[in-house]
């Protein structure tokens, strides 16, 4: 091959195994401009600016290390070149020393080392570096030894400043290789588990770390888990600026599970929610969530159930067989329900009006980012129909209109993801149910199985309502203090397959 270190260096492959050295793998920093660079001085540059941000998908790891050397690197007279074999080790040894890192010899990364205008390789002794041709200094070492030489390198002064993200939860063999390039390119490398910077406070707060004040560049992320290129900086966006939920993170399921006290304020009748003040309330939930979470690996959180818009035995003034309560008397409950971590569900019996028309009436309070919304379609009235004297429903059609705005909301008005509850105990209740829609990322569709009765009923009802459940919609449970008989206990409930998401008590 040709040399590519340009005209006055030394030329002729020569084959050095270092064992002793006063620097471990050491180099020199500092500013070095092409005008008082010798050429006997061997030098590092990274690439000006930070990349895009990015997934790499992290399944080839030669190709994660080729892909990271072009992006970060302007210029290298030295290159770390690894086999299969010995990639992991070397990256410690391209990581300290600020080289890029390059895994084989195959065309790809011969292009790659004529870029940099590398004329050195730094490799393990005993690697086969057949293809690179003889035009290269080989310098072979053993990565072990912490005393090996390197060739003194001057490495550009100005690091990048692109970071990576890897999640620990999902094994990847190239991430050895993709943090020594960032690193040795003086990036950061962060950690975010499951591939999604929303799902906790650890992954929001690496998030902003690492995109700083324009999370649409220079952020790289590795894995599959982190999904395409676009859903990740949507989701980089969302964790950069949309606010938290309790107990952490901007997506509700599945990194959390909630337990509710279900009712109405001032109303005893109504649930265990109306049995007491709200200070009461508050810790009565908050203990209640405390004896889940010894059965689950997630966080459980305290919850309030709403009910909001009531189901009448009499027409009221609009006609409509329910009465809405305003949504300023709520508010007190609202807002200490946020500031102590208790996240709130706003539940809807609209009689023979639709639950679209009622959920607007509670817009200012569905822009908290801990207030969700539950349809019950029990209380869902046809004209001549009467509570109490049929079962209500709704179609699939006015769910989907009403999840619609509720996204649409959450949206616009940056939010985090939302609970959205839909009530059944009869396969009746929800015609259509296969067409409901669960494909809006802002929503949490769960299906709230509130029937009640003997174990064996309320089993039943709950492994009925899981067939041909639409993907993507989250189980709940609720249990009743009168009518179960007997009520059951939390590890019981826990012990349902699936492990609901959701658990209220009336």
């Amino acid at each position: 091959m040709s040399d590519v270190r340009g005209p006055g260096r030394p030329v002729g492959r020569r084959t050095l195994i270092a064992t002793t050295a006063a620097l471990a793998l050491g180099m020199t920093l500092g500013a070095c401009t092409d005008g008082d660079r010798g050429d006997d001085q061997l030098r590092t540059d990274v690439a000006d600016g930070a990349p895009a941000s990015m997934v790499l998908p992290g399944e080839d790891a030669a190709q994660t290390a080729l892909t990271l050397s072009a992006l970060l690197f302007a210029a290298s007279d030295v290159v770390v070149v690894a086999s299969s074999e010995t990639a992991e080790s070397l990256a410690a040894v391209s990581s300290t020393a600020r080289l890029p890192l390059l895994i084989g010899t195959d065309q790809a990364v011969l292009d790659e080392i004529a870029r940099l205008g590398a004329g050195t390789v730094v490799t393990a002794a005993g690697t086969d570096l057949t293809g690179l041709g003889e035009d290269l200094e080989v310098v072979e070492i053993d990565p072990a030894d912490a005393t090996a030489t390197l060739p003194e390198v001057v490495a550009d002064p100005t690091p990048t400043t692109v970071r990576l993200l890897v999640d620990p939860d999902q094994p990847a063999p190239a991430a050895a290789i993709a943090r020594a390039q960032i690193e040795a390119a003086g990036g950061t490398v962060g950690e975010v588990s499951g591939g999604d910077p929303r799902r906790s406070s650890d992954t929001v707060a690496a998030a902003k770390e690492a995109a700083g004040e324009d999370p649409a560049t220079g952020v790289i992320a590795l894995g599959g888990s982190f999904g395409a290129t676009e859903q990740w900086i949507a989701a980089l966006q969302a964790a950069v600026t949309v606010p938290e939920l309790p107990g952490g993170g901007q997506v509700a399921f599945p990194h959390r599970r909630m337990v509710a006290a279900y009712g109405t304020p001032g109303a005893p009748a109504l649930g265990i929610l109306g049995e007491q003040g709200l200070e009461e309330s508050i810790a009565r939930v908050q203990q209640l969530a405390a004896e889940y979470q010894e059965f689950s690996a997630e966080p459980v959180i305290p919850a309030f159930e709403v009910i909001t818009t009531i189901a009448s035995a009499e027409a009221g003034r609009d006609g409509d067989y329910s009465r809405p309560i305003d949504p300023g008397e709520l508010r007190p409950w609202v807002d200490a329900a946020g500031e102590a971590g208790v996240y709130v569900v706003l539940d809807l019996q609209p009689g023979t009006t639709d639950f679209l028309t009622q959920a607007k009436l509670y817009e200012e309070l569905l822009k908290e980012p801990h207030v969700g919304l539950a349809l019950d379609p029990e209380w869902r009235l046809k004209p001549g129909q009467r509570h109490m004297v049929q079962i209500g429903s709704v179609s699939a059609q006015e769910v989907n209109e009403t999840s619609q705005w509720l996204a649409d909301l959450t949206a616009e008005h940056s939010l985090p993801q939302k609970v959205f509850i839909l009530h059944q105990f009869n396969l009746s209740m929800i015609s259509d149910r296969q067409d409901v829609d669960t494909s809006r990322p802002e929503l949490a569709i769960t299906l709230h199985a509130d029937g009640h009765g003997n174990p064996g009923d309320k089993l039943a009802t709950w492994n009925a309502l899981q067939r041909d459940l639409p993907e993507g919609i989250f189980m709940a449970w609720k249990n009743f203090y009168d009518e179960d008989s007997p009520t059951f206990t939390p590890q019981e409930t826990y012990e349902l397959e699936p492990k609901p998401w959701f658990v209220s008590y009336q």
